[in-house]
């Protein structure tokens, strides 16, 4: 983005903060390049898996080919974007590099440039940039960049809810900062917003996009005790469940420590019944 968007999204951070006296300060006009851009949520709705793009190597695929068995990491970037982008596709490898889960196997990214001028060299740099980050056996079976016309770059984002504005003073594309978890069979699942993603929110995102099929039972038991708030793209704890889990959790220690109370009055029984027979 040009320095003028950078200042206008800053601007507007700073007067969103909690706390501050901004009740007599005019509202500040959105600049035009970032009218109509920005992520809605649209939970439950399926990506067109029809769509045609074309991968690294410049062959034509079929968007579906990387669904059916694995949940899916969904960005949607461009690959010559001077910052945002980056931010977006470094903070999601970080993220990642920090779970046990392996793309390729576990789960699968996919990248889609929404800049309909880039090319499947650049989807091939990028994806080398970010294999070499990741550093995982056989992840390039799990990363994909793509590319496409305008047509299926419009169909996709509209389905994810993703809106983003070319602004031609720059020569830049004005667009949000997120990643889209999807299930196997293409359902968007949950959104992350920014350029960091805690690991353990997509991880737990990851087990319940997947249907719970991966993961341990210490992470059903993460599940649990922690629910996706769609207003935040994270999960925060579920106080009500946690307090449930206290209240088994309390009862099975008062089970436990009856039951040992118990087994050691009837060893202490046994043991001075035996005492008297011996000395009777």
């Amino acid at each position: 983005m040009s320095e003028h968007i950078y200042i206008a999204v800053a601007l507007a951070a700073l007067l969103a903060a909690p706390g501050l006296a901004v009740e007599a300060a005019p509202a500040p006009e959105v600049p035009q390049a970032l009218r109509d851009v920005g992520i809605e949520q649209r939970l439950g709705a399926s990506v067109p898996l029809d769509l045609r793009l074309r991968d690294e190597s410049g062959e034509m695929v079929e968007l579906g080919s990387y669904f059916g068995s694995r949940p899916v990491v969904l960005a949607l970037v461009y690959y010559e974007c001077p910052m945002l982008c980056t931010l977006v596709l470094n903070g999601l490898v970080s993220s990642l590099k920090a779970l046990a889960f392996d793309a390729g196997r576990e789960f699968d990214v996919v990248a889609v440039s929404f800049d309909p001028e880039e090319t499947p060299a650049l989807a091939a740099a990028k994806k080398e940039t970010y294999l070499h980050s990741y550093r995982r056996p056989n992840a390039a079976a799990g990363f994909h960049f793509l590319t496409g016309d305008a047509e299926s770059i419009r169909r996709l984002a509209e389905a994810v809810g993703f809106r983003y504005r070319y602004d031609p003073a720059s020569d830049e594309f004005a667009h949000a900062a997120g990643i889209t978890v999807l299930t196997p069979s293409g359902v968007i699942a949950r959104y992350f917003y920014g350029v960091e993603y805690a690991p353990r929110d997509l991880r737990l995102g990851l087990i319940e996009a997947a249907e719970e099929k991966i993961g341990s039972a210490v992470d059903q038991l993460m599940l649990y005790c922690f629910r996706y708030d769609p207003a935040t793209g994270r999960y925060s704890a579920a106080v009500l469940n946690l307090v449930r889990l206290g209240g088994v959790l309390t009862v099975m220690a008062f089970a436990g420590f009856v039951i040992v109370a118990r087994s050691r009055e009837t060893k202490t029984s046994a043991c001075a019944a035996s005492g008297r027979a011996e000395n009777g």
